[in-house]
This record gives C-alpha cells, sequence and structure tokens, in this order.
C-alpha cells in the first residue's frame, strides 16, 4: 500500500494531537507531535534561566541550540518526548511550559532549527505530523491535510479534565481557558509561520464530536485518499 503523509494543524487543545496518534495507529505510520518540540525548547529555556519577567532571552537560546537535543520514545504505547536523553513528558505538559511555548515557539531561528529536523523525518512518508504549521510549512506537499478546531471553552474543559486525569493538580479551568486564548492569539498572529488553514486542509470542527467520532471521519477521508 502506498504511503503519504498526513498534516494536522489546529488550536491548543483541539483534539489535533488524539486525532494524529489514533490515525497512525490505525495506519502503521509513524505519529510526530511537532509542539513537544517546541515545549522541549520552551523547557530547556525555563531551566536554563533564560526567560524571565514574561520575556525571552532570543540571544542566548539561539546561542544554545546547537546544544538541545530533541528524540522520542514508546512507553507503554504512549510516546515520550526526551530533552538530551531525559524524559520530559510530564514536565512539557505543564501549565509553566504552556504558557511560554508560544513566546519561544514565534522565535524565527527557532523554528527553522525544529523545521530542519521535522522535515528529514517525513522523508521517507508514512507520517502523521501535528502541529501549527504543518501544512504550510513544514509538509506543503502532505497528501492530506487537517486543519482542527473546537469552541475556545471546549477547549478548555477538555484540557483540565485530561491535566487532572494525569496528575496536574495545580491549575484551574479558569487559568486554562486565559491560557488557550493567550496561545491561540500568539499562534495566529506571530510573524514567521502563523497558524492558518492551509488552501487544501480539510476542516474538522470537534466541538460537538466524542474522540472516535473524530477518529472515524479523518480515517474514512484518508483511506479514501490512499485507495
Amino acid at each position: 500500500m502506498t504511503k503519504i503523509n498526513i498534516a494536522i494543524d489546529g488550536h491548543s487543545s483541539c483534539g489535533k494531537s488524539t486525532i494524529a496518534k489514533g490515525l497512525s495507529k490505525s495506519l502503521n505510520y509513524i505519529y510526530i507531535d511537532s509542539g513537544s518540540m517546541y515545549r522541549a525548547v520552551t523547557l530547556f529555556a525555563l531551566r536554563g534561566d533564560m526567560i524571565e519577567f514574561e520575556q525571552v532571552k532570543e540571544a542566548e537560546l539561539l546561542q544554545s541550540l546547537s546544544k538541545i537535543h530533541i528524540a522520542f520514545k514508546e512507553v507503554s504505547g504512549e510516546q515520550h518526548t526526551l530533552l538530551n536523553g531525559e524524559d520530559v513528558e510530564f514536565e512539557i505538559r505543564g501549565i509553566e511550559v504552556s504558557k511560554h511555548v508560544s513566546q519561544v515557539a514565534r522565535i524565527p531561528a527557532v523554528r527553522k532549527h525544529l523545521v530542519i529536523q521535522q522535515k528529514e523525518l517525513g522523508k521517507e512518508k508514512g507520517v502523521v505530523m501535528d502541529g501549527r504549521d504543518i501544512g504550510t510549512v513544514v509538509f506543503p506537499g502532505a497528501e492530506v491535510k487537517f486543519y482542527v478546531t473546537a469552541d475556545a471553552t471546549v477547549r478548555a474543559q477538555r484540557r483540565f479534565d485530561e491535566m487532572n486525569e494525569k496528575g496536574y493538580s495545580d491549575v484551574s479551568l479558569e487559568m486554562i481557558k486565559q491560557n488557550i486564548e493567550e496561545r491561540d492569539f500568539m499562534d495566529t498572529h506571530r510573524k514567521v509561520s502563523p497558524l492558518i488553514r492551509a488552501g487544501d486542509a480539510i476542516l474538522l470542527d470537534t466541538t460537538h464530536l466524542s474522540q472516535s467520532e473524530q477518529l472515524k471521519m479523518a480515517l474514512d477521508i484518508v483511506n479514501k485518499k490512499i485507495s
């Protein structure tokens, strides 16, 4: 069977990672969460005191990019992110990283550095990658592109429930909704590779869809393309 690349872009906490993971498992494709790469760089910056008074010390971070190695491994059926060999999957999902990841992700040199790595990962096809600029920048030639969105209040509740389930007890629903709205603004208004819908991307509004319904809809579209 011919393998293709699938690009999934969309807002924070809209379900795109769940769809991407489901597609990769159903198709036996490689799943890559591009957002986790930006989160790992953000964690590196936070640990190195390169973010102060809500501002990123860009010069310091750019000098350190060559020291940042990001990899992935499977743990109990889930993809975990490694930062310089350390499993940081839990830490990069916390509210502190979430508060600053959009600031880091809008730095042109950071994006360039990670996009080069992301493009390399998709050369052999058979990749499902989700993020903010996958269909427009990383895989503009992807055979299937999705643009996923959902109501901000629904996204906040989903994210709140997920974080509570994973043991993040220091965040409120209000904090999460505020963070989502701030990230939406920064992601769609940054000068370099803003979050926009690619001209050939299929819109998926997940506001009123269950996870199984989201996956079925996406999988039907992909299977038609492959066949």
